[in-house]
């Protein structure tokens, strides 16, 4: 039996700004270890929203949320901070990648805020990870030097730094041309099938949602199809 990463039990979310209206409604799923998951759904049907309480970046809601086995009700945000973190790798649409800094040093931050290794060892796992995507001859340059494509491999090693048990991306394929949704695509599979890395996936590319592993379809707040 597979590792339960993620479940979330009854989410509940109200926004209170000017009226009082319920934006998701009893949301209900959990995720295994190396499942790659998609979330779809029209503009405005709650993914976003859910994505932001799963990831623990907001806690006004109803229900519960477990990650690897520990609720995240009544956690101080230093302690969510933690689980961020450590827990869950984060790609979005856009890579924020600091233009300060060369590639190399914009995958290693994650790892150097965690602690848990020197700065060498976190210097050498994220050339470990740039190489697994193709991508360690850019380590040196800037990010404004990159494609598009590449920065967002970039986005990707960053978010693989400290072994998260979860990656959660929200549109990482939004901003990007067939040829390179497809190779974003591809990486998730890879790490999904080589190395049982979770992934959730918010997006409105139904050709990329067809191909994973299970289709979480939301209206209005709800989920109406998995």
């Amino acid at each position: 039996m597979k590792n339960k990463i993620l479940e979330a039990k009854k989410i509940v979310k109200y926004f209170h700004d000017p009226m009082t209206i319920k934006v998701l409604n009893d949301i209900e799923f959990s995720i295994n270890q190396g499942e790659f998951i998609s979330i779809i759904g029209r503009s405005g049907c709650g993914k976003s929203t859910l994505l932001y309480i799963l990831s623990t970046m907001d806690t006004d809601y109803e229900g519960e949320l477990i990650i690897d086995g520990v609720s995240m009700s009544g956690k101080k945000e230093g302690d969510l901070a933690k689980v961020r973190n450590e827990k869950i790798g984060f790609v979005f649409q856009f890579h924020y990648l600091l233009n300060e800094f060369n590639v190399l040093k914009n995958v290693m931050l994650p790892g150097l805020k965690l602690g848990k290794f020197s700065a060498k060892e976190v210097e050498h796992r994220a050339y470990e990870k740039l190489r697994m995507l193709g991508i360690e001859n850019e380590a040196l340059k800037l990010p404004n030097q990159l494609s598009g494509g590449q920065k967002q491999r970039v986005a990707i090693a960053r978010s693989l730094i400290n072994d998260p048990l979860i990656i959660m991306g929200d549109e990482p394929t939004g901003n990007l041309d067939k040829k390179n949704s497809e190779i974003v695509f591809d990486i998730f599979q890879q790490l999904a099938i080589e190395f049982n890395q979770s992934l959730l996936i918010v997006t409105h590319d139904n050709e990329f949602a067809a191909k994973t592993n299970r289709i979480i379809e939301m209206e209005d707040g709800k989920i109406i199809r998995m």
